[in-house]
């Protein structure tokens, strides 16, 4: 057998560590708990297994948790991000892909959590973190022909969780954001930090939003990639909504998918007044992508072009996470200067 080959064990057995790990955090920590039912660090007390058992539907799969998850792998940064902000590192034992610069405020806690890899990692070596809970935030973190289905670990007895981003739902929405800080925050027992959370959120777009509010919309053409088609947000993405809140309009938004390929003449005819670029590891520099853009001379009479009005987003901030709430004051910036000054 290969010294890199991990057994897959047998379901119950992490469970069942798992509640031993719980039950350890209530005898040590009862009567010397916070008021949202955890410690000082994050750690289950009795009051928080008192909101136990938990149940979610997540994209098909339905489970039941008994106690909160105390050992967590995350794929893709956006989950990542979203367990952080709800403090909730000392649950963490590994993260992997990070695809752009980390929140400031999380980046300390962020680097101090075990990389497992630069992209998904391999099964055995999720399994070698030894978690209880696998939360994945792109549908390639449980990528059947990679050995990484959500069937694999859960014959492993761990548990998974996908952003619901990729369930297949008709569109995203802020409502995805709200609803996914709120269930992650039910499964780990820290409800009233997750509705913290979501307040602080919508303050944030809400106070943006106001900004902006009455200011003719600015027509938008998100650029991911691509040069000899354009790769764009279409209508069902998130980032659709983010602009609209930010006071502008996704010049595709009529593109009936979360993102599509269109053409330049088609760029060219709905005459963008600002481009969004999406940053991201492996999709080309902002500078590339910016390169690009204005050296094409059939897109020199764009207004976005030959007035260099460029908007720069995290790929993460566009998505089902906490960044989209920072996202749609960027924009809002981007779109409307002259609101904030």
């Amino acid at each position: 057998m290969s010294p890199l080959f991990t057994p897959a064990r047998p379901r119950g057995f992490l469970r069942a560590a798992a509640a031993a790990v719980a039950l350890s955090s209530v005898l040590l920590t009862t009567g010397c708990g916070s008021s949202d039912g955890t410690d000082g660090d994050g750690k289950a007390t009795a009051a928080a297994l008192a909101g136990f058992p938990v149940t979610v539907d997540n994209c098909g799969v339905r489970t039941t948790y008994d106690e909160p998850p105390s050992r967590v792998v995350t794929i893709h940064q956006h989950p990542a991000e979203l367990m952080l902000a709800l403090g909730l590192k000392d649950r963490m034992v590994g993260t992997a892909f990070p695809d752009s610069a980390v929140l400031p405020e999380l980046k300390r806690d962020y680097e101090a959590i075990p990389e497992l890899a630069e992209k998904e990692p391999s099964f055995e070596k999720i399994l070698d973190a030894e978690p209880d809970f696998v939360y994945g935030g792109y549908g390639s973190a449980f990528a059947e022909n990679e050995g990484r289905s959500r069937k694999a670990f859960a014959d492993a007895g761990i548990d998974t969780y996908l952003n619901r981003e990729y369930c297949g739902r008709k569109r995203a929405t802020m409502k995805d954001t709200y609803g996914e800080i709120r269930t992650i925050g039910k499964v780990f027992g820290v409800p009233d930090r997750a509705d913290e959370l979501v307040t602080d959120l919508q303050t944030r777009v809400g106070k943006a939003a106001a900004k902006v509010e009455g200011e003719p919309e600015v027509p938008v053409f998100v650029y991911d990639s691509g040069d000899k088609s354009a790769f764009t947000a279409g209508g069902k993405s998130l980032g659709t909504e983010l602009i609209r809140l930010a006071g502008g309009e996704n010049v595709f938004a009529d593109l009936d998918d979360v993102f599509g390929d269109v053409s330049w003449e088609q760029v060219v005819e709905r005459k963008p007044e600002v481009i969004a670029l999406y940053d991201y590891a492996g999709s080309g520099s902002v500078r590339e992508k910016k390169k690009f853009l204005l050296s094409q001379p059939a897109l020199a009479d764009v207004p976005a072009v030959r007035n260099k009005r460029f908007v720069v987003l995290p790929l993460t901030a566009t998505l089902v996470g906490i960044r989209s709430a920072y996202a749609v004051e960027d924009l809002a910036r981007g779109l409307h200067p002259e609101s904030f000054r």
